[in-house]
């Protein structure tokens, strides 16, 4: 079968598509034809080996697949042969980028009926992510104040829908660019942060300060102070500690998103449903790969991408 992997890390041109074995799924494991792969940043982060996450070398990329069970391991219940899935799969072992891929069964989901199969590729970490920041780390609940900084990417128009969904006050930072889809979303204020300093802005204390964007350490401890106290402070950049204030009781957490078939079985639903929507912005080949991890180790990858075998 075909794939795309990397033998060391380092560079977008470790990346080498070549022709590898077709796995054989052990216990509790299914094989997936792959319909298609998520590009994260991650991914980026571990083929140029700053992300601390330990893998086998060489290394297939992509945790989040779509795809149908093409082989069923022993002791495998619940899925068929046949079966359409999504999931994000362990990150530190073979992912997505390839046209097969072994996949513990537990990761798995029967994917949402109403987006293709290959763009539902799309979805799992990054809807996990902000499930888990807003309610499993920051714990919000029904008439909650939540500031989501950053909020025009992917994992922000998910917290807004799902923060509102739960009856909660979302007040969203922005630029021009995004404002018409973070409003769109459900935003109840969107603050312009190109044009406006968010610390007048905000008027009233937060609940929850959920940080999606690359702020610098200053502007986001600056921002602790709008926490009110007991509040809990939520951030998904890895890269760098989240600020608390322990004089005022306000707690920070780190994300780092987890498996957990249970919820993402509760996020299809929510696409199904229409409350959530799987949004794609790119399609490539993945004879490509290698050209997408070089625009992203550029800053230069806007929205999602998918990678089709």
């Amino acid at each position: 079968m075909k794939a795309v992997r990397f033998h060391e890390v380092g560079g977008p041109e470790v990346l080498q598509y070549e022709e590898i074995e077709q796995p054989v799924p052990a216990s509790g494991q299914v094989r997936l034809r792959v319909a298609a792969s998520a590009f994260s940043a991650a991914d980026n982060g571990m083929r140029a080996g700053f992300l601390p996450i330990p893998l086998t070398l060489p290394h297939v990329p992509g945790y989040d697949v779509s795809g149908t069970v093409d082989a069923i391991g022993e002791g495998v219940e619940g899925f068929a042969l046949g079966d359409a899935v999504i999931g994000f799969l362990p990150m530190g072992e073979d992912g997505g980028a390839a046209e097969y891929v072994l996949a513990p069964v537990d990761a798995l989901v029967l994917a949402p009926t109403s987006v293709p199969l290959a763009d539902a590729a799309a979805f799992p970490s990054v809807a996990l992510t902000a499930r888990q920041a807003l309610f499993d780390d920051g714990r919000l609940e029904a008439g909650q104040r939540v500031l989501i900084v950053g909020a025009g990417g992917v994992v922000g128009k998910y917290a807004i829908a799902l923060a509102k969904r739960a009856g909660a006050y979302v007040i969203a930072t922005a630029s021009p660019r995004s404002a018409d889809a973070v409003r769109a979303a459900g935003a109840d204020e969107i603050i312009d942060h190109t044009e406006t300093d968010v610390l007048d802005a905000v008027a009233e204390p937060v609940d929850l300060l959920l940080n999606l964007a690359p702020i610098e350490p200053a502007e986001f401890t600056a921002l602790v102070s709008l926490v009110r106290s007991g509040g809990v402070v939520v951030s998904t950049t890895a890269w760098m500690p989240a600020p608390d204030d322990a004089e005022r009781n306000v707690r920070s957490v780190v994300v780092y998103v987890r498996s957990d078939a249970e919820k993402l079985a509760e996020l299809v639903s929510l696409v199904d449903s229409g409350d959530l929507r799987v949004e794609v912005t790119r399609r490539i080949p993945l004879t490509e790969l290698r050209e997408l991890h070089a625009e992203a180790a550029q800053g230069r990858i806007p929205g999602k991408v998918i990678v089709i075998p």
